[in-house]
This record gives C-alpha cells, sequence and structure tokens, in this order.
C-alpha cells in the first residue's frame, strides 16, 4: 500500500518537473532578449508561448532572434559613428578624384 502511494507520488512529482522544466526551457528566448535589452523582447516572450502550441518547432528560430541583438552594437552592422563613416566617405571620395586623375592623365 505504501508504495502505491510513493509511486503515485513520484508520477505526479515527474510529471509536474518536466512540465515545470518546458516552462522553463521554452522562456531562455526571452531571458537573453530581456538580459540584451532586445527591442523585441515582448515579441519573442510572447513567440515562446506559441511555441508551446507548436511543440516548440518556431523555438530555435527565437533563440537566433534573440541572441541577434547585441548591447551596445544593434544588429551587428557595425559600431562606427557618423563621424567615422563620414572621414571614410571622403578618403575614399579623395582616393576615387586621384585614380579618376591617372586615369584622366595615363590617357592622353
Amino acid at each position: 500500500m505504501m508504495l502505491d502511494y510513493f509511486a503515485l507520488f513520484l508520477v505526479f512529482f515527474v510529471g509536474l518537473t518536466i512540465f515545470y522544466g518546458i516552462i522553463v526551457i521554452h522562456d531562455i528566448p526571452y531571458e537573453i532578449a530581456h538580459k540584451r535589452n532586445h527591442p523585441h523582447q515582448d515579441a519573442i516572450h510572447v513567440a515562446g508561448w506559441v511555441s508551446l502550441f507548436t511543440l516548440h518547432a518556431i523555438w530555435p528560430f527565437l533563440w537566433i532572434w534573440a541572441t541577434l541583438y547585441k548591447p551596445g552594437i544593434g544588429w551587428g552592422m557595425g559600431n562606427k559613428s557618423n563621424n567615422a563613416i563620414e572621414l571614410e566617405l571622403a578618403t575614399l571620395k579623395h582616393e576615387i578624384a586621384e585614380l579618376k586623375a591617372i586615369r584622366t592623365h595615363s590617357n592622353h
């Protein structure tokens, strides 16, 4: 009789642990997005709940979405300031003008 109650307790304990584990795992992309101050963290959180109903089919994409954004860098497009970009653009324009001058001079 005691073994029956222990088995029943074990079934409920394992079931609740698995249920809680699934909830915690589905929330990992949101936690990453929250930690990185991701601009779409609310959408990632909602999509994480939706992924529960799709048997986590979209969960890997949520992980990727959450990890693409990095604080201070953004979407990984570089962290150059506008002044650095303008300086680089001016340098490139100057080099193009020099190359055109050399080309024009060599053609004549």
